[in-house]
């Protein structure tokens, strides 16, 4: 029983964590939006309607934790809220062009952070991959087809403003046009 207890602990310090960078996510949507160039709602993640379930299977779990046998259920409700509000919550973040930066998929990267762009096509949907000049890592950024060109111009738009530039990655022999990588 204790092995089981702290194991719950250990999830729920863990899920502690990941709500806490959910909230911090959400909260700089919040102060992002009015700066929306090219927006839209992201598609639901795969097995969604499964992670909304365990929401409410784990609300039922921990009021009777709470309630009725009157024992802790931290883990639990860490996990609790997770499930049934923040996971929601998360896909109200618009992913897309901001003024000042780019809301891949899993992270939002700022326009003086990008180090190369790729296209990738797919059947319902457009990938952007952003590859981040300082984390050296890829970001992905699903574009829905409608706004395929849009996304294009706008990317077009911040490399001749000089906001993106790829100058300095590879072999810059100086005979390109950066508004070509778009």
């Amino acid at each position: 029983m204790d092995v089981l207890r702290g194991t719950l602990l250990l999830l729920g310090f863990g899920f502690l964590v990941a709500n806490a960078r959910l909230v911090l996510e959400y909260l700089k949507f919040r102060r992002r939006r009015r700066q929306a160039i090219l927006i839209w709602t992201s598609p639901r993640p795969p097995y969604y309607g499964m992670g909304l379930a365990v929401g409410v299977a784990l609300g039922f779990l921990v009021f009777f934790k709470i309630v009725i046998s009157h024992q802790q259920a931290f883990g639990e409700t860490m996990m609790f809220v997770y499930y049934a509000y923040l996971l929601p919550l998360s896909r109200r973040i618009r992913r897309g062009f901001y003024a000042d930066g780019i809301w891949a998929d899993s992270d939002f990267i700022p326009y003086n952070e990008v180090g190369g762009l790729s296209w990738r096509e797919g059947e319902h949907a457009v990938s952007l991959i952003v590859i981040s000049r300082l984390r050296n890592l890829a970001r992905r950024l699903a574009v829905p087809l409608e706004h395929y060109g849009a996304a294009r111009r706008v990317l077009r738009d911040k490399i001749g403003d000089h906001e993106i530039h790829f100058s300095g990655t590879g072999l810059d022999l100086g005979v390109r046009d950066e508004r070509d990588e778009a």
